[in-house]
């Protein structure tokens, strides 16, 4: 596994992700505990979850699961780099109750205790506002923080699908305080097929010295050989790739992509990740696999060179948007 520095902190990460959304919806608990291990083994030490995974009913249900892997021992936690997200709504389910959601003090304070009981665990390395919330002033969040921070509850503070605007007017905000460090990690869309961060988010987050952290690197398993798998084992897409493949450009694009690493003898999964990894600031993209095969083939990713030759033809592909203002200014 290869290693580097989360943004502008001491921090050393690892350069996949383990997202764990799946663990519990999709992943029962003993499968979901034996990939973590698996994960550990082969250097991951950055897990990502959120307080709302599990969804629905069962919200929570991720982080109890990653709970009861850290009771087991081991140095599985002292050896792991966690992080979780609050925003969405925790309150019982039904009609929502005030102050159950979003990024008031109050929420704050009662999240991030939920978070520790569920994760068994009394700290958590970067919490991470998972959406922006526009109702709420920044003072108030960063009040909310280094108060958590002082109490050793939290050690960094990262942001989760922020425009760029509001990862400055965050970071602006912490700067005028002067005692807080301000916001160290941006989760964002970003992946070959959708490359709108490029513009303000990326730039952005390298600007105030934040780690890049892409979710969705496959794009729903669009970039994932979806096609093959169609014409190879009669797998039938579903859900976003479903919906981007009913577009006959896009259905194109990815046609032009599989064939273009069939023929360089490339998993087109694995060059989705690898690609991430040569983009300027970013850390490490999520993998969130169902199964240990999954993981496998993530891993296969950091070890994969890509000419310059073959990034020159995924930029003809799927060309990015440009800088802004030039992207759409002229």
């Amino acid at each position: 596994m290869r290693y580097t520095q989360l943004g502008r902190t001491g921090l050393k990460v690892s350069r996949l992700v383990l997202g764990t959304m799946n663990f519990g919806p999709q992943t029962d608990e003993a499968d979901s505990h034996a990939i973590m291990d698996a994960a550990l083994d082969a250097g991951i030490n950055y897990f990502d979850t959120a307080n709302v995974y599990g969804w629905g009913e069962n919200k929570g249900r991720t982080e109890e699961i990653i709970g009861t892997w850290f009771a087991k021992g081991g140095e599985r936690r002292e050896k792991t780099v966690l992080a979780t997200k609050v925003y969405g709504n925790m309150g019982a389910e039904g009609e929502p109750w005030p102050n159950y959601d979003k990024l008031s003090a109050l929420n704050i304070r009662r999240a991030v205790d939920a978070s520790l009981k569920r994760l068994q665990t009394d700290y958590i390395d970067i919490y991470q506002f998972h959406h922006i919330d526009r109702n709420t002033p920044f003072e108030e969040i960063w009040q909310a923080v280094d108060v958590l921070v002082t109490q050793g509850k939290i050690l960094y503070a990262g942001s989760s699908n922020f425009p760029g605007y509001k990862i400055a007017q965050a970071n602006e905000t912490a700067l005028r305080r002067g005692d807080t460090l301000g916001l160290v990690s941006e989760q964002c869309l970003y992946n070959l097929a959708e490359r709108r961060a490029e513009m303000e988010v990326i730039p952005a987050a390298q600007d105030y010295g934040l780690g890049v952290i892409p979710w969705s690197p496959l794009h729903g398993g669009l970039l994932g050989g979806v096609i093959r798998k169609e014409a190879e084992r009669g797998r039938r897409a579903s859900g976003r790739a479903a919906d981007a493949l009913a577009d006959t450009a896009t259905r194109d694009r990815i046609e032009a992509y599989e064939e273009l690493l069939a023929k360089h003898g490339l998993e087109p999964g694995e060059v989705a990740l690898a690609w991430l990894l040569t983009r300027p600031g970013v850390t490490g993209p999520i993998v969130g696999p169902r199964t240990k095969a999954q993981l496998d083939s993530a891993l296969r990713a950091v070890e994969l060179e890509l000419s310059e030759e073959l990034l020159t033809s995924l930029d003809e592909i799927f060309p990015g948007p440009g800088p802004a203002p030039e992207a759409f200014a002229w």
